[in-house]
């Protein structure tokens, strides 16, 4: 979600739902189109999906590699996508929690092992999707990513060496669409609680004579939310031209997203919400002893990526890849606040007394990447070598575009900050694979990053961002893969993470006067996988040792950032337990459990009884925010007949705290979500079909609510003060597909 961004203040603010009809058929008429080509099968399968696994062998690892991972198909990303968001769509994976601000449709995040998202690396066909300030993917930005994907891999720990700033919870390695030997083509249309539309096509023509094959997505949501804001709406577009020759693969990519959404980062107080559960404070204000609401208080984004990959084979043994990305991203978000004129730099025509005004913060961004990378595969060894280089610019800046009594509007605003951020990063890395025997092989990583990052110009809290800083960090791993039999193996793995801190974990502590520190990992994994005809199992064991870990401090900043400061010593350690079993042929169990401890270690914070005018220091051990210690979830999938499915899904997340005191005053209750799924497939002539789903979320209609920030204060004493993220009782979403 983003929090700050900019355009050049040209959007045109809609309600959300009007455009989608019109959108609609204009898909449809783009997706029947797409077959009037005509298209034959050019060459062996197996020779195109040898070249599409060549573009992202360097982020994904195989099952020999002693890393945990997670792999979802093509069929399971489908069976998924009934979630709106790509972090709901994962929420039943080992360690995963997503959460979202206004029912799922709005800003999402999702946190692996306790990490929030700005330390998991996302990459799409290897190159790093997160931002390179925030280090964050705001997920809202390009609806249905899930849709774009072929596959995906999570890796959880450390991660195997790719561009970007490496993993510290996880790494997400998405694989876009790959061509398939003949045309195809789905439009899928949904219609959930809240007035949600759902509406996405996406169609390619299969493998033509000359090689060549042609791939589209598109998506669009438009919501009013659960709680009351603007709405969102959201789109997204997603092309690819492909063409295969026999050793050599060049693919031409791009995505863009757009977003206008409600802010909903605000959260509200118990007393409000127990009033009413929708309840939203952004943008509220009196007038004439009426409480009134600014109906433009929204969060514009569009992101666009444009992408070319080449992939060569030299020989049966070595493979060349090049990819190349520029990202664009500008965006605004637009709020009325009650402030002075002096938090503006406007103390000279101000009286002392707070005013509303009505603000832009922009945003606007460029990214280049390159990537070059061989490998070689031969009978006892794989080897990889690579660079990954980045630039970023970026550019902040603040308008108002109105405040009383003043000529200052829209088309004459008033600017009161603008800084830059520039970054270089340049990563070099070899990983390789050695097999001693049939059943040991061993496994290193090593990486090297440079990192330049530099901010400069005033803030929009007054104080100058003056920032230059260089990194160098060298990530190394690790580990062996044994083979028991055929269907067991166990594996080790230790690697090391280094990373630097965000933009807004630079602001703060500028703002502080404090020092900011680049946080460090050591990450231990011992895991155990058996797969048999009807069942799998698998154990991993870890023990994620940090110094100087960045996490969040329970508050968040003005543009809903959330807050963050360096503990000394820190750890989470953990077992991740999976098992499926399939009693019959129409039913199946699948559950994967984790149980941690994520402990700050002799954290000193400051504690009162409310109303103290004395703060009293405490030194212990802490629970790590946000980390809750029990996650579970549970899938029941019954085939009662040909063509039908039914899955019931339990979700489990356990008692978790806002800041890292462990004070029962900021604890979040543990909370289930059970879900229900239908689904009925009508096979029609050939290989159309037609599949009707309707999901039925919080069937238990369970009232819970999670964090959104907390903070101590003292007026005339002392006290407590925290806002919380109302979620959703019981809802529903509907769904028709149709494939050809």
């Amino acid at each position: 979600m983003v929090k700050h961004n900019n355009s050049c203040g040209r959007y045109r603010i809609t309600k959300a739902t009007r455009n989608s009809r019109r959108q609609m058929i204009a898909c449809a008429v783009l997706a029947f189109s797409v077959f009037n080509l005509l298209q034959l099968s050019l060459m062996a399968q197996d020779t195109v999906h040898t070249l599409d696994e060549v573009m992202i062998q360097d982020a994904r690892v195989s099952n020999t590699a002693p890393l945990t991972t997670s792999n979802l198909d093509r069929s399971e990303l489908d069976e998924a996508r009934t979630a709106v968001s790509l972090p709901f769509m994962l929420e039943t994976q080992p360690s995963v929690v997503a959460s979202g601000e206004n029912g799922g449709v709005g800003a999402t995040a999702l946190r692996i092992r306790g990490v929030d998202g700005s330390r998991i690396n996302v990459n799409i066909n290897g190159i790093t999707l997160n931002d390179a300030e925030s280090q964050e993917v705001f997920w809202y930005n390009i609806p249905n990513l899930g849709g774009m994907a072929q596959s995906m891999q999570i890796q959880r720990g450390v991660g195997a060496s790719n561009g970007g700033s490496p993993a510290f919870g996880a790494a997400i390695n998405m694989q876009t669409l790959n061509a398939h030997s003949s045309a195809y083509g789905q439009a899928d249309l949904g219609f959930g609680s809240w007035n949600t539309r759902q509406y996405s096509v996406s169609a390619g023509t299969g493998i033509l004579k000359n090689g060549l094959s042609f791939d589209f997505a598109y998506s669009g949501l438009t919501s009013d939310g659960y709680i009351r804001s603007w709405g969102t709406d959201q789109q997204s577009f997603f092309g690819s031209a492909s063409w295969y020759g026999k050793r050599t693969l060049v693919k031409l990519l791009t995505i863009i997203g757009s977003q206008t959404t409600g802010i909903t980062w605000d959260g509200a107080y118990d007393y409000q919400l127990d009033d009413d559960p929708t309840y939203n404070p952004s943008g509220e204000y009196e007038m004439d002893g009426q409480t009134m609401y600014y109906p433009n208080e929204t969060d514009n984004y569009w992101q666009r990526h444009y992408q070319l990959y080449i992939s060569h084979l030299l020989s049966d043994r070595w493979s060349l890849n090049a990819a190349f990305d520029f990202t664009h991203g500008d965006g605004y978000y637009e709020q009325m606040k009650r402030k002075k004129y002096e938090d503006y730099g406007l103390a000279s025509i101000g009286d002392g007394s707070k005013h509303n005004f009505v603000t832009r913060k922009y945003l606007f961004n460029n990214a280049y990447t390159a990537n070059l990378s061989a490998r070689y595969n031969g009978d006892q060894m794989s080897l990889s070598l690579g660079d990954n280089f980045l630039y970023y610019d970026g550019e902040h800046y603040g308008e108002i575009i109105w405040f009383r009594d003043t000529a200052v509007h829209v088309d004459t605003p008033y600017e009161w900050y603008r800084n830059y951020g520039d970054k270089l990063d340049n990563t070099v890395y070899a990983k390789g694979n050695y097999e001693f025997s049939d059943r040991l092989n061993a496994y290193a990583d090593l990486q090297l990053r440079m990192v330049n990052y530099k901010v400069y110009g005033p803030a929009d809290d007054g104080f100058d961002m003056d920032f230059d800083e260089d990194y160098l960090f060298f990530n190394p791993k690790a580990g062996v893969n044994y083979r028991i039999s055929d269907n067991q193996r166990t594996y080790f793995v230790a690697g090391i993470s280094n990373r630097e801190p965000r933009r807004s974990d630079i602001k703060d502590a500028i703002g502080r006067g404090d020092t900011i520190k680049a946080e460090t990992m050591l990450d231990l994994e011992l895991g155990y996988q058996i797969a048999q005809h009807r069942w799998n199992a698998s154990a991993n064991l870890y023990a994620m040792l940090y110094r100087d870990q960045l996490t969040p401090n329970g508050d968040v900043s003005s543009s809903g950032y959330a807050l963050m400061e360096n503990v000394d010593k820190s750890y989470r350690l953990g077992v991740e337990l999976q098992a499926g079993y399939e009693f019959a042929k129409w039913f199946r169990m699948d559950a994967n459990l984790t149980l941690s401890r994520n402990k700050v270690v002799d954290f000193s914070y400051t504690d009162f009884n409310e109303g103290d005018t004395v703060l009293q220091t405490y030194t212990a051990t802490t629970d790590l925010s946000l980390s809750p210690s029990v996650i579970g979830a549970a899938i029941a999938t019954f085939t009662p007949c040909k063509g039908a499915k039914i899955q019931l899904t339990g979700k489990y997340v356990g008692k978790q705290y806002a800041d890292n005191t462990s004070r029962e005053c900021y604890a979040i209750d543990p909370y289930f979500l059970l879900n229900f799924k239908a689904a009925y497939t009508w096979h029609l002539r050939g290989t159309n079909e037609i599949e009707a789903q309707l999901l039925v979320n919080n069937v238990l209609n369970h009232q819970y609510r999670l964090n959104a920030w907390v903070g101590d204060y003292y007026y005339s004493g002392y006290y407590h003060d925290r806002a919380w993220l109302q979620q959703p009782g019981i809802n529903f979403m509907g769904r028709l597909i149709y494939r050809f």
